[in-house]
């Protein structure tokens, strides 16, 4: 069932340091605030949780809570910055990455660290509550151009929305290339979960040294030190090592993995973090969407981050490796591309049920 969204336009003038509601509608709530720094945010609740959504600067999810626990991960930023800078302003739960670019740039490259979207300004944005075939939801959605004389002009329209009586949001991006000639895309979505102690993952894809390869690069920031390159090798030759969290794996400062996924019948591809009480951080994509699975570790004294997949339209290596290894996407002028993704918090019976299932599919 689909019944037309009520739609409510944001405008910076509704945000200020006191906390107000904005609407309140069955088990749903949205209430707008300042963070101490000046960064917009909107609150949504729902009988299961609750998102902090920064509308106007990259669409992040910023937090993440359900069952009463955080599903973000630990970062070195208690509350966002303004600005574009990548690193100045980094700890969102889910960040979009592109579109012109995306990764680490290296040799030949001038784009930014993932690009040009993850703070993008948003000139416009709403709040949007409806229903749809999962059920009724209350989100947000927003709308920024990039414009670049003589090289690109595209809208990207991203989409949160958050269920009554569910811990799995929708996370989607819809990009319309508004030239009448081709351009390429990059895309990946940085969703950021907060890895546990023995946590071990679940997912749709076989973990030998073929479908899980280890990244050897290793990306300017990253200063490496001879334990780290020792474990880089031995999960190299035995990337089952990782699949159990356990406390002291040199995961520090990162480790990046490219899995092969495997998709169910309905063209999802499914993983999971299991903690020891059997629940389950969860994320969902679509393959035929974003080919590339990217799972990215970084366990540090400061830092605590899980991209249990990040999933992608090409790897992390920056524009011009991406391009030399075939991976940018070519959108043709007037047409729009778009990808849906799946993400929160499952309970050990649900868990269960999806281990089953994953484990199924793999058999």
């Amino acid at each position: 069932m689909r019944t037309p969204a009520t739609t409510v336009y944001l405008a910076g003038g509704m945000f200020e340091a006191k906390e107000r509601t904005l609407i309140e509608h069955g088990v749903f709530s949205a209430s707008t605030f300042r963070f101490d720094t000046g960064v917009a945010a909107l609150r949504l609740k729902n009988d299961m949780g609750q998102l902090v959504l920064l509308p106007f600067q990259g669409q992040q999810i910023w937090s993440a809570e359900f069952a009463d626990r955080s599903l973000t991960m630990k970062s070195m930023f208690t509350q966002p910055y303004p600005g574009r800078h990548y690193l100045e302003t980094y700890g969102g739960f889910m960040l979009h990455c592109g579109i012109t670019a995306m990764g680490v740039p290296a040799a030949g490259d001038d784009h930014p660290l993932h690009g040009e979207l993850p703070n993008a300004t948003y000139p416009h944005a709403w709040l949007v509550v409806g229903e749809d075939e999962r059920g009724q939801y209350v989100g947000m959605s927003g709308r920024y151009q990039h414009t670049r004389a003589f090289a690109h002009k595209y809208v990207a329209e991203p989409m949160v929305k958050l269920y009554a009586g569910s811990a799995i949001m929708y996370i989607g991006i819809e990009v319309h290339n508004l030239k009448k000639t081709p351009m390429e895309i990059m895309y990946l979505a940085h969703v950021n979960f907060r890895p546990v102690d023995n946590g071990h993952f679940v997912q749709t894809a076989h973990a030998t040294a073929q479908t899980m390869r280890v990244r050897t690069a290793i990306p300017s920031h990253v200063k490496p030190t001879q334990a780290y390159l020792d474990f880089l090798a031995a999960l190299q030759s035995d990337p089952t090592q990782a699949n159990v969290l356990k406390p002291g794996m040199a995961f520090d400062p990162e480790q990046v993995f490219y899995i092969d996924y495997l998709a169910d019948e309905k063209g999802w591809a499914h993983s999971m973090q299991v903690h020891a009480d059997g629940s389950a951080d969860y994320i969902a994509h679509r393959p035929d969407q974003l080919e590339k699975g990217v799972r990215w570790i970084s366990r540090t004294p400061d830092q605590d981050c899980l991209g249990i997949v990040l999933p992608a339209t090409a790897e992390p290596e920056g524009y011009t490796a991406e391009k030399a290894k075939g991976n940018l996407k070519i959108l043709p002028g007037g047409e729009t591309w778009r990808c849906d993704l799946l993400a929160g918090y499952l309970a050990p019976t649900a868990a269960q049920l999806q281990e089953t299932a994953i484990r199924s599919l793999l058999a």
